[in-house]
Formats: C-alpha cells, structure tokens, sequence
C-alpha cells in the first residue's frame, strides 16, 4: 500500500511518539535533567502540529482515506493519553511529594475511559450506518489537553524563569480545566450517540 502525503506524516506522527515516550520514559525529576524535558516539550509540539498538517492536507487535497481515519485519531490518542499517563509517574513527584504535572492517577483514569468509551460509541453508532466523527467539542478537547501537556514539559523544563514561575502558577487550574472539559466532550458524544442511533430505530 502506497501512503499518500497526509498518512505520511501520520506514519511519522506515530514515530515521534514512539521517541517521546522512549526519552520521557527515563526522566525523573530529582535527577533535575530540564534539557531532557525541554527536549520532549519540542518532540510533543511538533507531533500536535503534524495533526493540524495532515488533516488540512487531506482535506484540502481530498486524500482522505480509510486508513487516515483509523490512524490519525489513534495517533492522537495515543500520544495525549501516554503523555497523561507519565505525567501521573513517580518521575513527576519529587522527594517532597509534589507533583510537577498536577496530574493524578484518577485524572488519568477518567482521560482513558472517555477514549474507550468514544471509540465504543464511534463503532456501534457507524455499525447502524450512522455517521460518527468528530465533532467540535471533541476538536476543542484535543486542544486543550495538547496546551496542557505543553504547559507542563515547557514548565518543568524552565521552573526557575519567570515565564516558567507564570506556567507553575497556572498549571494547576489548567489540569483541571483539561479534566472539565475531556468529561464534557464525552456527555457530547453520548448525546450524539444516542440521537443517531435513536433515528436509526425509527427508520
């Protein structure tokens, strides 16, 4: 199978999140290695902007094909809810006990199940010939959990700036507004769902 351009990049998405986890891995914030930090921060950034690039390719050049649909999203997920995932790791909390994400095992959690349960809803909706993808809410809550994880490695990684010192001091209220808003684009989905498949009954 021959990738088109927009795949490619999305090939290459799962390849820089594949690095991002093999060198966030090994962080650990006692250690106080803020190149290693800043090193994912970059590897982070660049994977979100390849999304925004492949979408807008294959949209623009209409290359949208199946496997896009599977592996983009994937991609997204993948990279998001392991970035969340590390920042819950004992390499974020330091001998005091706090944490330089703010993130918990429960936020987590939450991040996980709304995935599964979007995808579960995506299948079951589109298995009764209904159109699923995403929908606004689900794009802003993308967005926002990119910005947050961004927030965090680019905060860790300059903790004695004063822009680094403005990030900490807004992290906190961020982490909760990511968790906020990842419920809330779920309960969009389930409403979503359950219309759809409430005029597939009817038809």
């Amino acid at each position: 199978m021959i990738l088109n351009v927009p795949n490619q990049i999305t090939v290459g998405r799962l390849v820089l999140t594949a690095v991002f986890f093999a060198i966030i891995a090994g962080y650990d914030v006692r250690d106080h290695r803020d190149a290693t930090l800043n090193l994912c921060f970059w590897i982070f950034l660049v994977a979100v902007l390849s999304d925004i690039l492949d979408g807008y390719l294959a949209r623009r050049n209409n290359q949208v094909t199946a496997f896009g649909r599977v592996a983009d999203p994937f991609a997204d997920k993948i990279l998001v809810c392991g970035a969340f995932t590390f920042f819950a790791g004992p390499g974020f909390v330091d001998d005091n006990g706090d944490s330089l994400s703010n993130v918990t095992s429960w936020m987590v959690v939450l991040i996980l199940a709304r995935e599964f349960l979007v995808t579960g809803l995506r299948g079951v909706t589109e298995s009764k010939g209904k159109a699923f993808g995403a929908n606004v809410y689900g794009k802003i809550k993308m967005f926002v959990q990119s910005f947050t994880a961004c927030v965090i490695l680019f905060a860790g990684s300059h903790q004695t700036t004063p822009f680094g010192e403005l990030l900490i001091s807004i992290r906190p209220a961020l982490v909760w507004t990511t968790v906020a808003v990842t419920v809330l684009s779920g309960v969009s989905y389930v409403l979503a769902a359950r219309t759809a498949l409430a005029e597939s009954n009817n038809a």
